[in-house]
């Protein structure tokens, strides 16, 4: 067993610190994406709902649901709507409830977009 993982024990630390500098091998990680609700109409949001491959987006009461969980990054709905989505840039995701990780994005009433 490693040395630093023995003497955290005993001091008592079960984490270690976040690293002090920036990695710049995370610039070329795939984020999650992000979503502009001013571009976001009934059409595109059916597209994304249709294109996304793990069922991380669905539309639901007028809103577009996007299920962080769910999401493998993968781009395809910025490739589809590129207007209405763009990356994220966060990769790391960490919270105590699974209900978090749900978030409602408006769509536009109108379609004509």
């Amino acid at each position: 067993m490693p040395q630093w993982f023995l003497t955290g024990l005993r001091r008592g630390v079960v984490t270690t610190h976040y690293p002090a500098r920036r990695e710049p091998a995370a610039d070329d990680l795939p984020t999650p994406p992000a979503f502009r609700p001013e571009q976001l109409s009934q059409d595109r949001a059916l597209r994304l709902a249709e294109v996304c491959p793990s069922a991380a987006l669905a539309i639901a009461d007028g809103d577009l649901v996007f299920d962080v969980g769910k999401c493998t990054a993968c781009g395809r709905c910025r490739q589809a709507v590129p207007e209405a989505v763009t990356a994220s840039g966060g990769f790391e995701l960490a919270t105590g409830r699974r209900q978090d990780l749900v978030k409602r994005i408006p769509i536009l009433a109108s379609t004509a977009r």
